[in-house]
């Protein structure tokens, strides 16, 4: 199986509780307009909740669904039912429409601390010092609650689960990220590396630093989202002390080739690896900015540029 290139809500401005970008009809349009054929589901309720509705979206434009992100406090052990009630629908919706699109790809449950929940990770995001980690009862409720998600996902599902970390929530440095998957069973939970997240978030610019941890942390990568980072924005939002939200909304996400992460690079060493599947690219934009039909279109071209597409949208 080749690897082959999705497209998420995010990048159309409906973006993790940030609020709702264009209506999904338009955005799934554009989606595949812009050449691509998979998605995600973005927040729940964005796309159709009812089933048949949800697989009439996907089956007319022969779109696969790629999975699905959901957001739980997890260092709170009072929040693990709500968080783990929520996920559980996610995966509902996911199961329902795994037959549609690509017979090879499972849609995944993409798991993530809910960021921005906790004024000091969400304010300090791109720049976390170790006084601003998880204490040692916290790093035992976060990661048994990943565990007992992941386990009721695929006991109810069957789907598997990935976790996602992110910008402005508990596991976000390559130390954290190092340590959480440690601490959890990697026949469980594997990983979605996410380029722009893991950039910005490992406190620098360095392309060199982006991938000895892609190598680092290659054998649980079970996804990959590629976004890009703007060098200027990035040291701009570090030195203003901007939260996560504000640096997205000043565009530290930019398109594909613009800037600092080093995609051929990561590219060829997914390749190297034995990756195969989907890789979905997001410019993580708030409702209202950009053009985004626009931008996924060059960062199509852009992924394009780097080896010959096939037409179902992946690479030769």
């Amino acid at each position: 199986m080749s690897i082959q290139f999705g497209n998420a809500p995010c990048s159309w401005g409906t973006i993790e509780g940030f609020g709702e970008g264009v209506p999904a009809d338009r955005m799934l349009d554009e989606l595949v307009l812009a050449g691509y054929r998979g998605t995600e589901l973005g927040d729940y309720g964005y796309l159709p909740t009812p089933v048949a509705e949800l697989r009439a979206a996907l089956t007319r434009r022969g779109l696969t669904m790629l999975g699905a992100y959901e957001g739980v406090y997890l260092r709170d052990p009072a929040a693990l039912a709500d968080g783990q009630a929520r996920v559980l629908r996610v995966a509902r919706q996911l199961r329902a429409v795994a037959d549609i699109g690509d017979p090879d790809w499972q849609p995944l449950v993409v798991l993530a601390d809910e960021h921005s929940r906790d004024h000091a990770r969400s304010q300090n995001a791109g720049r976390i010092t170790p006084e601003l980690a998880l204490d040692e009862a916290g790093w035992r409720a976060f990661t048994a609650g990943a565990e007992q998600i992941a386990r009721a996902v695929m006991a109810e599902t069957g789907l598997r689960t990935v976790f996602h970390h992110h910008c402005g929530g508990y596991i976000e440095t390559p130390d954290e990220i190092a340590r959480f998957l440690e601490r959890t069973d990697p026949a469980l939970i594997g990983l979605v590396f996410d380029t722009g997240h893991a950039l910005y978030g490992g406190g620098g610019s360095q392309p060199s630093a982006l991938l000895d941890s892609l190598r680092r942390f290659q054998e649980r990568v079970w996804y990959v989202h590629f976004k890009d980072v703007s060098a200027p924005v990035a040291a701009q939002a570090r030195q203003m002390g901007l939260s996560y939200q504000q640096a997205v909304g000043a565009g530290v996400f930019c398109e594909l080739g613009r800037g600092v992460v080093p995609v051929p690079a990561v590219l060829r060493e997914l390749e190297d690896s034995g990756y195969h599947g989907w890789i979905t690219a997001e410019q993580d934009v708030l409702p209202g900015m950009g053009e985004p039909l626009k931008s996924a279109r060059a960062n199509r071209a852009y992924l394009d540029s780097l080896s010959p597409a096939n037409p179902a949208g992946g690479m030769g």
